[in-house]
């Protein structure tokens, strides 16, 4: 019995000595990822998202076909509406993932809205009663495929994984229309009398062109099994004229009623939500990506 006792001690020293070595290296080094490790570090995702997004045409420089004599020309500036309009979006993404950073092209076709309004006022020079107030109301709808290139970074790493995202784009022009309300008050007819004309809607793809921007913003990704469901909120800035000048005043029946395209900026708020689904897998049991 007292041979056995300090056999049983060496091998409790040795078993609890292989055990330690197991867990850490010699000289205090971690051990080797696993291979399921290493495997988490990159992904690639492909999935489908839409939205609405908010404009915003902002003038570069502006244009008239009218010039008033008797008071300032800026009475006659449009006034552009800010985000007022709601457009809509369909993206298909496909993402590369790499140890918290995504790499992401993200093809989509774009509907986006915006409107401005001015006034052009008559008055006989010899009755300032007698006056004629027009007030012109116009909507432009422009349809876009854009093409950006995005980079992400994951803040953190769960279930729920809110990112930051940057990147440039390139929209390519598929179609444009423009409508235009015109109402007025008459002061000249020997009365007041207000009027409001049909809309003209006109096409207008001729007015627009393709330009290219940077776009920024934050979204968040959350874990459902073996798909990643996203929503995110971006600022889409161009950096190019989106107006075709050489065409700003070809419209005949825009030019008549007294409107030329000003150069835009057109800027965009754009809200997504979609899903994305991993391609690679370990197993049939193994549940997403992130444990």
């Amino acid at each position: 019995m007292k041979r056995l006792l300090p056999l049983l001690l060496l091998l409790s020293i040795t078993f609890a000595v292989n055990a330690q070595q197991k867990k850490k290296k010699p000289g205090g080094i971690a051990s080797k990822p696993s291979q399921q490790s290493k495997f988490l570090e990159k992904q690639f995702w492909l999935g489908f998202k839409a939205g609405t997004n908010l404009s915003e045409a902002s003038p570069i420089k502006r244009y008239t076909v009218t010039t008033p004599t008797n008071y300032a020309q800026a009475l006659n500036d449009k006034v552009y509406d800010s985000f007022s309009k709601t457009g809509s979006q369909a993206t298909l993404e496909a993402t590369f993932y790499y140890k918290g950073f995504s790499f992401s092209v993200q093809p989509t076709y774009r509907h986006s809205r915006f409107a401005y309004s001015n006034k052009f006022q008559w008055s006989n020079p010899d009755n300032s009663a007698e006056q004629l107030i027009l007030n012109y109301h116009q909507e432009q709808k422009v349809d876009y495929a854009d093409f950006p290139l995005i980079v992400k970074y994951d803040i953190l790493r769960n279930k729920i994984r809110p990112y930051v995202q940057a990147g440039v784009f390139y929209s390519l022009l598929i179609n444009a229309t423009k409508s235009v309300k015109i109402s007025g008050t008459d002061f000249a007819s020997g009365g007041t009398n207000q009027f409001a004309n049909q809309a003209i809607i006109v096409g207008a793809k001729d007015l627009f062109d393709n330009y290219w921007g940077l776009m920024a913003g934050a979204g968040m990704d959350y874990n459902l099994g073996n798909v990643r469901v996203v929503l995110d909120v971006s600022y889409w800035k161009s950096m190019s004229n989106i107006s075709n000048a050489a065409n700003r005043f070809s419209n005949d029946r825009l030019a008549g009623i007294g409107d030329a395209q000003d150069d835009l900026d057109l800027n965009n708020i754009v809200i997504s939500a979609g899903v994305l689904f991993p391609m690679r897998f370990l197993s049939n049991s193994f549940k997403t990506l992130d444990r």
